[in-house]
């Protein structure tokens, strides 16, 4: 193994009256892709800074390969005393060259003549990554990179960090992100930290581990910490194992609406049976909306049910909130019509969450002040309602402005929640959330009783909540497609896939050859049995993934590891071309006449 580039040994930090972290031993490799995880106020933002060297430590030796550079690309950088965008990347002594700043702001897709004081969110961002990647670093410490970027954005950074010859830590909400780039995980979990050489595929199996035998050495520890324990496990293991039956009824939600929706990529939602339509709760036919010349909207037409979980999805500015603004009713169409039924009660939790006043306290802005809580018409101790939402009862005192920007967007969710409404609109809601507080987020929303209507660029998060996606490209056309952002990209990909060209006929006077009525033997061999491969494959990869998440397994038996981590990316590549493949003969399958 090659010798760090960057490590901290025995890092302490004092934070308040207490330890936020001590003994933590950190050490990044050459070409290390380590994914950093813990709950919202465990301190990753605090720990990579850290790392940085911005924030000294109480304890701890950092150490780094001479002239090696180490960025950090923050969550909300200060821009504000510069007049543009292009004049914060440029700014002071380890800025990077103007040509680099250029080219990357260009692939990238970001005005750098920008004004900083009417930049969107997802601009600035853009702007802090041209900063961070343009500057050629070795290490790179990523804090929410994903945050305020689009699909293309963030598809861009994915290729971008796959092709870097460096080593970078990154803190992300994002599980396809993670999974995608990700190879060891630090997860910092009650002021420790340990390690995995394990891609955040692996993560949960090995959490779930890790919980499992805390649980059974229980008997050995103080009465407090078994009952820290009891309602870790149950807070995180028992939660997850509760969402997979959830998605499980997502998909019988998501084939339900599909045969209602018809062949893909049509809105023919007439319906007429009167049961069906008395559930509706906002009906849009042929909608038109535009903005100077330029159409937003075209023809669109949709019944949303009692019940269902829209997405909205595509790249920013495509039109995404102005339809989410349409089917709230806070924007008119010009032509077509929207109706929204009389009974529809909505709350909207938006992206631009309005910071709460840091000096009032959880239980000012739960209870203004009380002990107890109105949820949905039933009465909670404000207590016991902080659980539910992961946080420790003490906190009931606590500033706002003590509290992570996780925290916070935590506490604001249990604000809304509490809420009677059959509507819920929610615009990027993943922002700023820990990966537990999503887990927590997919099952408030799997039972909640109403709609809801949610625009988010978190692919993972989509796939697990969604019903129904609408897909915007830009083009006015809106896709209708049962299921989550995985469904929606696959139709894209049938629809664009190039039509194989008729071959050219020996004589004109012959006649062509009548088109295929059944598939080769090859074919049709192929589309029976590759599920059953693909299924096998990652089976597999499962099975390795767990022997990796192991802890001691490196110490032990390093040829071993050796052996897994080669398995798990030649797995992987197999199962990318079985399903290139099954997608091919399916699609061949198909287009077969009757």
């Amino acid at each position: 193994m090659a010798p760090p580039i960057l490590s901290y040994e025995d890092l302490g930090l004092v934070q308040g009256e207490g330890w936020l972290f001590r003994h933590l031993d950190i050490h990044v490799g050459p070409r290390d892709r380590l994914a950093l995880i813990g709950r919202n106020g465990a301190g990753k933002t605090t720990l990579l800074k850290c790392i940085a060297g911005v924030i000294d430590t109480d304890e701890g030796k950092r150490s780094i390969v001479p002239g090696s550079r180490v960025v950090l690309l923050e969550q909300d950088p200060v821009m504000t005393a510069h007049a543009t965008l292009g004049e914060w990347v440029l700014a002071g002594a380890d800025a990077p060259e103007p040509h680099e700043a250029a080219a990357i702001a260009d692939q990238i897709g970001i005005d750098l003549d920008r004004p900083t004081v009417t930049a969107s969110g997802g601009e600035r961002r853009r702007a802090a990554i041209v900063r961070a990647l343009a500057v050629d670093p070795d290490v790179l410490l990523l804090d929410e990179p994903t945050n305020h970027l689009d699909l293309a954005a963030i598809d861009w950074l994915e290729q971008w960090l796959g092709r870097f010859k460096g080593a970078f830590i990154v803190i992300s909400h994002d599980r396809t992100f993670l999974t995608r780039l990700t190879k060891s995980c630090l997860w910092l979990d009650r002021g420790t930290m340990r390690r995995a050489e394990i891609g955040f595929g692996g993560f949960d199996a090995w959490t779930d581990a890790v919980y499992a035998e805390e649980e059974r050495a229980a008997d050995k520890l103080d009465a407090k910490l078994k009952l820290e324990l009891h309602w870790l496990e149950r807070g995180v293991t028992g939660r997850r194992r509760r969402n997979q039956g959830r998605l499980a009824k997502l998909n019988e939600m998501r084939a339900s609406r599909a045969a209602m929706l018809g062949p893909p990529g049509t809105a023919g939602l007439a319906l007429a049976r009167d049961d069906v339509k008395t559930k509706s709760v906002i009906e849009a036919d042929k909608v038109i909306k535009s903005f100077g010349e330029r159409t937003i909207i075209k023809d669109f037409s949709l019944r949303i049910q009692r019940g269902d979980r829209i997405g909205l999805v595509g790249s920013n500015g495509v039109g995404k909130t102005t339809l989410l603004r349409l089917l709230t009713g806070e924007l008119k169409p010009d032509s077509g019509t929207i109706r929204q039924a009389k009974t529809l009660s909505g709350i909207v939790i938006d992206q631009q969450r309005k910071l709460m006043e840091p000096q009032r306290r959880v239980r000012d802005v739960l209870a203004e002040g009380g002990d107890w809580i109105e949820v949905r018409g039933v009465k909670k101790h404000v207590r016991g309602y902080l659980k539910e939402f992961l946080f420790a009862p003490e906190l009931i005192d606590a500033p706002i402005g003590s509290l992570s920007g996780g925290e916070r967007s935590r506490l604001l969710l249990a604000r809304e929640f509490a809420r009677e409404s059959n509507l819920l609109v929610l615009d990027e809601p993943t922002n700023d959330l820990d990966l537990e507080t999503l887990d927590l987020l997919q099952e408030v929303i799997g039972d909640y009783d109403g709609t809801v209507l949610i625009v988010s660029h978190d692919r993972d998060f989509l796939d697990r909540t969604v019903t129904v996606t609408l897909g915007l490209d830009g083009s006015g056309k809106v896709d209708i497609v049962a299921g989550g952002y995985e469904d929606w990209m696959r139709q894209r990909a049938a629809a664009s896939a190039p039509k194989a060209a008729p071959k050219a006929t020996a004589a004109p006077a012959r006649t062509a050859a009548a088109p295929a009525r059944k598939l080769s033997y090859k074919d049709q061999r192929d589309l029976d049995r590759l599920p059953g491969e693909i299924d096998s494959i990652e089976a597999d990869i499962a099975r390795a993934e767990e022997a990796l998440a192991d802890p001691t397994l490196y110490a032990r038996d390093h040829k071993r590891f050796d052996e897994l981590t080669r398995l798990i990316d030649v797995r992987r590549e197999a199962k990318e071309a079985a399903e290139l493949r099954w997608l091919e003969v399916a699609e061949m399958a198909e287009a077969l006449p009757g």
